[in-house]
């Protein structure tokens, strides 16, 4: 309806789901009033921060689609879900795992990141950062309970940075990125629950008998891409990786 102002809002104090979706706005300060608030949607909108007062029942927030430039200001201690897709942020520096302790579900994809530096979460399960720019992980140590990460469409072409304190990441999607060596997929060995792995449009889904390496080295695989790991197939690769143990 390309509201600019939203003051109106001030009055209706009991709101708890608020969608204002596909407008002008610059403003979001009337919604303090909103003690109660529950669900913010604010996609496709003209705002440059994601600073808001404090709301202590906020659950979910999504800012998609907007100017936004980092992610200072963002404190709201029941928050489990955080969307800020196709903005302009820059860095992930300005996250407060003091304030945001509850956080599950961080999306940013689309966003102009560099780099993952700076993201200390203990909570969070899904993280998504595809088509980000990202070449580098640093810092993912202390994401001890994330389980999904998406890193498709990034400049990756090592893979540095994964820890074994990542006890419960179970799906990694790799699509396409540079990553052109198996020594490369050998460093996500240090994932040990990994169960479903997307390599494609990587130069390494090139190489002959490339999904048997892969499960060489990584034999936990439940998936591989699209298609689920067959029995023959780890029984293939379970020859092989014993044959060239033999041989070392």
């Amino acid at each position: 309806r390309d509201l600019t102002d939203i003051s109106l809002l001030k009055s209706f104090i009991h709101l708890r789901y608020v969608d204002l979706s596909e407008n002008k706005l610059q403003d979001l300060s009337p919604l303090s009033s909103l003690t109660e608030l529950l669900w913010l949607k604010v996609d496709g909108n003209l705002l440059n921060s994601a600073c808001m007062e404090e709301m202590s029942y906020l659950q979910v927030i999504s800012f998609d689609r907007n100017r936004i430039k980092d992610m200072e200001g963002i404190s709201h201690p029941r928050l489990a879900t955080l969307s800020l897709k196709e903005n302009k942020i820059q860095t992930m520096l300005g996250l407060s795992q003091d304030q945001l302790f509850n956080l599950q579900v961080l999306e940013l994809r689309g966003n102009k990141l560099k780099s993952t530096a700076g993201l200390s979460l203990p909570k969070l399960k899904k993280l998504y950062l595809a088509q980000t720019d990202i070449g580098s992980l640093e810092g993912l140590e202390g994401l001890k309970q994330l389980e999904t990460l998406h890193l498709r469409d990034n400049k990756f072409e090592t893979l540095d940075g994964f820890s074994s304190s990542m006890k419960c990441l179970q799906y990694l999607n790799l699509r396409n990125n540079g990553i052109s060596s198996f020594q490369e997929v050998e460093k996500l060995q240090v994932l040990p629950v990994l169960q479903t792995l997307v390599l494609l449009d990587n130069p390494c889904a090139d190489e002959p008998d490339y999904r048997l390496e892969v499960l060489v080295l990584l034999p936990h695989l439940k998936r591989l891409d699209k298609e689920a790991v067959e029995e023959d197939e780890q029984e293939e690769a379970m020859k092989i990786r014993q044959t060239r143990q033999e041989e070392k």
